[in-house]
């Protein structure tokens, strides 16, 4: 099914924003290490923490999918609007605003995308033989644009923390 497969190319996508997340905290700890490189490092480990969340919530969303589970699809959403909350709430060191705000960029975009397919999906599901399919193509690619902005917003403050 095509709606399967878009959503395992979503949490691919985030799983790649997630790996450039880490890179970005990978450095090793230095005693020698200023009150902000400090708070730097702990609001990347949060952001880290975050994704590592949102990741696991896109696995099972993914799952939800593949398997035709709408109810258990919104809750696996739900989830992962929940990590995406986390990483929004996050207060950045004034040297990491530029990093916060791709952040919140991204992360407001990825909600609405996974809001929409969810919606995109139970229609299709309730409508059953009857949906309005000539549209789906335009719909997904809606969506999927969508998000790709968010992961993009997200690599951006992930490249933006790595300069920092």
């Amino acid at each position: 099914m095509r709606l399967a497969s878009i959503a395992k190319y979503l949490v691919i996508a985030c799983v790649l924003a997630c790996g450039m997340a880490l890179a970005g905290c990978a450095a090793g700890p230095s005693q020698n290490m200023t009150e902000e490189q400090q708070a730097n490092r702990a609001y990347m480990s949060q952001v880290n923490e975050a994704m590592v969340e949102l990741d696991a919530n896109l696995d099972s969303f993914v799952d939800a999918v593949s398997r035709g589970d709408v109810v258990n699809m919104r809750t696996q959403a739900d989830n992962a609007n929940k990590a995406l909350d986390k990483l929004e709430s996050l207060e950045a060191p004034e040297t990491l605003a530029d990093v916060r705000k791709s952040y919140v960029d991204g992360t407001s975009k990825l909600r609405k995308a996974l809001d929409e397919y969810v919606s995109l999906y139970t229609a299709a599901d309730k409508a059953g033989d009857s949906f309005d399919w000539s549209t789906y193509d335009k719909q997904i690619a809606e969506i999927q644009k969508l998000y790709d902005e968010g992961v993009a917003a997200l690599e951006q403050g992930d490249k933006t923390a790595a300069e920092a």
